[in-house]
């Protein structure tokens, strides 16, 4: 059976760097630029160039230097704006303008003070216009997630019918759950009557947690793009975290859907990207965490010495990590204690092993974690190195 390719559109240099403190410089941008064509997505989003000098410079920089995904620019259905965002694609090799604006009552009202008619038309210039420059325009429904379906599908129809190639369903408040958001995607693709002209994508915020969860809502509804940053950085409590959603999709969906995204380099990007946004990941962040494959309790590493899958759904190389790590602490085992002793030199039988745990179970209860120095010691004390 043949797979759906999932197109992975990648935000981390604009709807990431949005974050306060994690502005860029050009270099910055493009080493990360770089890191994200080899980790293999499908679209990269520069940036959003009507914004300041330096985004618009960054992104024809960008487009200058990276040749194979899609280089897409971000405006506001705005004229200037997607005149601006053209500009700055001049020289992409496959260039995209992505622009849009609310759809939903609270910003047709409080943000725009417009009707839905209005909207709708003001939707249907912008992408006429976006057209004007470049063959491939994405239009965005902001706050999609919080959009009356039937008035979504008559503006999504509408841009469609105007020359959107993509049509992004924002949940830009993280408002829905993974039920609300898949029903509105299976409601487009079943009441928007040209959908097949366009790939719908999903934009989703973490604000309640959901935007992994969302997006794969989406993708099983018939979502064809998913966009997402790395380590989930984003306004507010971030986006769709891309190394989940691609992982998610290997693992539990392998047998229909494709990404093409490079797994192995993952945890090199999600360092590269905290290192240089100054925004340190969380140490239990599924996929690129510092703890995501580690194991302390003894039941846990007694069970993942014996059989990997016994407590890691993962294989740690997948995504870039060496190896599993096993974190001597109060709740380790035996088990765990002679595998870290065997890896520093020191091979236990079974009398060794029952003399070596008395005197570590002392450290650890009095230390958060034994590391390989006072694993050495404690050790060299009544052994000598058998290896």
């Amino acid at each position: 059976m043949s797979k759906d390719k999932i197109y992975i559109f990648d935000t981390t240099l604009r709807d990431g760097e949005q974050v306060p403190g994690c502005k860029l410089n050009h270099r910055q941008k493009l080493i990360v630029a770089k890191e994200l064509e080899r980790l293999g997505v499908d679209v990269l989003e520069a940036g959003f160039p009507i914004s300041s000098p330096g985004d618009f410079q960054a992104v024809a920089l960008i487009c200058k230097e990276i040749k194979e995904p899609i280089i897409c620019a971000l405006s506001r259905a705005v004229r200037k704006d997607i005149a601006s965002a053209a500009k700055a694609l001049e020289h992409a090799v496959r260039p995209r303008i992505h622009t849009g604006l609310g759809t939903s009552e609270l910003h047709i009202k409080h943000k725009f003070k417009s009707t839905q008619e209005k909207i709708k038309e003001h939707a249907v210039d912008a992408v006429k216009y976006a057209k004007q420059f470049v063959e491939d325009v994405e239009f965005y429904a902001e706050d999609a997630g919080r959009t009356d379906n039937v008035y979504l599908a008559e503006v999504i129809e509408s841009v469609i019918h105007a020359g959107a190639t993509v049509v992004n369903i924002p949940d830009t408040t993280g408002y829905c759950l993974p039920e609300e958001y898949g029903a509105k995607i299976a409601y487009l693709k079943e009441h928007v009557s040209n959908i097949d002209k366009a790939i719908i994508s999903c934009h989703c915020h973490n604000d309640l947690g959901l935007a992994s969860a969302n997006s794969i809502a989406a993708v099983q509804h018939g979502a064809r793009q998913v966009e997402a940053t790395i380590n989930g950085i984003g306004e507010r409590a971030g986006n769709t975290a891309l190394e989940e959603v691609v992982m998610i999709l290997n693992q539990r969906f392998g047998d229909r859907y494709s990404t093409g995204i490079q797994t192995k380099q993952l945890n090199e990007v999600s360092r590269l990207v905290s290192d240089s946004m100054c925004m340190p990941v969380q140490a239990n962040k599924a996929i690129v965490g510092e703890n995501a494959f580690a194991h302390s309790s003894g039941i846990h590493q007694d069970g993942v010495l014996k059989h990997r899958a016994n407590y890691e759904i993962i294989d740690p190389a997948i995504v870039g990590v060496n190896k599993s790590s096993i974190i001597l602490t109060a709740r380790s085992g035996r088990a765990a204690l002679a595998y870290r002793a065997k890896e520093i030199g020191f091979e236990l039988g079974k009398d060794q092993l029952d003399i070596a745990y008395n005197s570590f179970i002392q450290i650890a209860d009095k230390q958060k974690e034994v590391n390989n120095a006072d694993l050495n010691t404690m050790l060299a004390k009544h052994f000598t190195i058998t290896i």
